[in-house]
């Protein structure tokens, strides 16, 4: 039974028992609910902002980051005194303002095969505020797996997708995406940018999405698949069924437990052939063996901080400077963690050259040198 409101709340979300939809059985509702918040940056910032004001009784926040200057152009939860701060007490701090009356359950650690299916069952929907592929396919198959939705958002560049996953007869991310990118060939945020307020849309139309899901007004974004496009302001909509093929949700699926995918479907993460690590390359340069080492980011990141005796060639200048790179030794590609450097590294290697990416770019060398 859903818990009854005080005389506060009865102000507080006023404005949410008027609504016909809505009265004060679903603001009780809201109460009684238990959502699972999974990263506190862009998309996570707006949609635990809003559920917190909007009533719902309690949310569990995943998040092991620390709280970066970058983060501060759409990550708004946060503010620049919080720099350096984890990123799951800045927030606590934050959502405690906006409503004390909601219980937050911090879980200060990554989500990983080893504790995913445990968090997620505890809760009732979980809202997908990851950055990279291979949490998400693992929030993905985590909720399938439970049985718990999986409201879905995500965000590159200037373009924004939404949806909402893994209900009884609704599909999966993985109808959609059966397997994770091949490495590299895909750029995150930190890699390709993203604009600042691009996030916030995306994360609120996820809160509106948890909000129905739990009241059971309107009609949540199941099977349909809403793509958004900032630059020109629309908004189109596919319909997406399940998959019966589908290895987690399908008839007949493969999945059955959790893999650990070791962020190897990330770009700064991949490491394949033509990879090498920060302490290889101390290695190299300590001995003295012979390489050129390229820093591919543009002029104003490489002025912010960059490893002594590279040379920068921007990546959309590499094609137009093959001159400047020897083939008789090995060339070292890096950029801020990996992203582009994958991708120069393919490219170069198929002309002919030695090249080796530097596995999570400037951001490892500079974290190897703390």
């Amino acid at each position: 039974m859903a818990p009854v409101l005080t005389r506060e709340e009865q102000l507080r979300y006023s404005r949410h028992t008027l609504l016909p939809e809505f009265g004060t059985e679903g603001q009780e509702k809201l109460r009684a609910a238990r959502v699972l918040i999974v990263g506190l940056g862009g998309l996570g910032s707006p949609s635990a902002m809003y559920l917190a004001a909007a009533g719902v009784g309690t949310l569990g926040l995943v998040e092991f980051d620390n709280v970066d200057a970058s983060n501060l152009q759409r990550q708004v939860i946060h503010g620049t005194p919080d720099i350096g701060r984890p990123k799951i007490a800045s927030a606590m701090d934050r959502l405690r303002a906006i409503n004390p009356n909601v219980t937050l359950e911090p879980h200060a650690a990554a989500l990983d095969a080893s504790n995913a299916l445990e968090l997620i069952r505890a809760y009732d929907i979980v809202v997908d505020g990851t950055d990279n592929f291979s949490t998400r396919y693992l929030v993905n198959d985590a909720c399938v797996l439970t049985g718990t939705p999986n409201v879905y958002g995500s965000v590159f560049r200037f373009e924004g997708q939404a949806s909402v996953f893994a209900t009884t007869m609704g599909p999966c991310y993985r109808c959609l995406h059966p397997e994770p990118p091949p490495a590299g060939l895909i750029p995150n945020c930190a890699e390709a940018g993203v604009l600042g307020v691009l996030p916030g849309l995306i994360g609120m139309i996820q809160a509106t999405e948890t909000i129905k899901l739990i009241t059971g007004i309107g009609q949540p974004l199941i099977g349909r698949f809403v793509l958004y496009d900032a630059l020109r302001m629309k908004m189109r909509e596919i319909a997406l069924a399940r998959d019966p093929e589908c290895p987690v949700c399908g008839d007949h699926p493969t999945i059955h437990e959790l893999t650990a995918y070791d962020l190897s479907c990330d770009p700064m993460t991949a490491n394949s052939m033509d990879a090498m690590t920060v302490k290889e390359l101390k290695a190299w340069r300590a001995s003295g063996e012979k390489h050129k080492l390229i820093d591919v980011r543009e002029p104003w990141e490489h002025a912010e901080a960059a490893i002594e005796g590279s040379t920068l060639i921007p990546m959309g200048q590499v094609l137009t400077h093959l001159d400047a790179l020897p083939k008789d030794i090995p060339v070292v590609v890096h950029c801020k963690m990996g992203g582009r450097s994958a991708q120069v590294t393919a490219k170069l290697r198929q002309l002919g050259f030695d090249a080796r990416n530097l596995t999570g770019g400037i951001q490892a060398w500079l974290a190897d040198e703390d």
